[in-house]
């Protein structure tokens, strides 16, 4: 008698192992990183929708990851997922701003968060985000989360600021809605959502309908204005607190989320 034997490919090993590390991770941030209150979860609707919020430096996807209720895809720069392109997106998008001085340091720093961020951000509930013909990647597994009612989170800030709370936000990702509902009939809403980290709250907001009638410049501009409109209303309503910005810069020049009334006492406890 020949008895077959079942050899675990390789790849197969590396897969659970790397899901095994992802798992730890997970695990040790969910210990020493505070636990952060969702608020405002009626304001999502029941099925599909499209969550946007400032992101707060890592602290935005990584309460989107720990801490948001229910069903979420996160969209994540696919170069974070790839051992190849880690070092020089780090580096360029966390880190050139830094002193002359000290950027050697910074530069080994993005090569040593390589395989860790390849590994966490290929396991988490993240969607690859692509800037190139990879793109409609992006858009088919956003269609398929929304289709089973889930959550799709997006942190659209770029390096262009807008105000106190919140850089001008990335407009294509609105694109996806005239998908949506060219595929179901449905009108995709997005739903803002505030991180104040130093409350330890995460506040959502009066969803934006997308208006299938409307060209689709004009409601990339309009769903953008309006969910920055609300985000920096949310933020400006919640206690005096120190916003926490997109951009990579010192403690020193955070300005809190109502900057007329700061004192100095508040801009010494950051």
């Amino acid at each position: 008698m020949v008895h077959s034997v079942t050899k675990t490919k390789p790849h197969s090993v590396r897969r659970r192992l790397s899901r095994l590390v992802y798992v730890s991770i997970r695990w040790v941030v969910r210990v020493f990183y505070p636990r952060i209150t969702v608020e405002g979860t009626e304001h999502l609707p029941d099925d599909g929708c499209v969550v946007v919020g400032n992101h707060a430096k890592m602290n935005g996807p990584i309460t989107a990851e720990l801490y948001f209720p229910g069903e979420r895809r996160i969209w994540c720069a696919a170069q974070m997922m790839d051992w190849r392109a880690v070092p020089s997106y780090a580096y360029n998008d966390f880190w050139r701003a830094k002193p002359l001085y000290i950027r050697w340091f910074y530069r080994l720093s993005s090569y040593v968060i390589t395989p860790f961020s390849v590994c966490i951000f290929s396991n988490a509930h993240t969607i690859p985000v692509y800037h190139d013909s990879r793109i409609m990647t992006t858009f088919h597994q956003t269609l398929e989360a929304l289709s089973d009612n889930e959550k799709v989170i997006i942190f659209p800030e770029c390096a262009e600021p807008h105000n106190h709370i919140v850089n001008q936000f990335q407009n294509r990702f609105i694109d996806v809605a005239r998908t949506y509902y060219n595929r179901t009939g449905k009108q995709l809403s997005f739903v803002p959502m505030y991180l104040a980290p130093r409350l330890k709250t995460a506040r959502l907001g009066r969803p934006v309908t997308f208006a299938p009638d409307r060209p689709l410049a004009q409601e990339r501009q309009r769903i953008c204005d309006c969910l920055m409109e609300e985000i920096t209303a949310m933020a400006e309503q919640m206690p005096l607190h120190t916003v926490v910005p997109y951009d990579n810069i010192p403690k020193k020049c955070y300005h809190t989320n109502r900057p007329d009334q700061e004192t100095s006492h508040e801009k010494t406890n950051r």
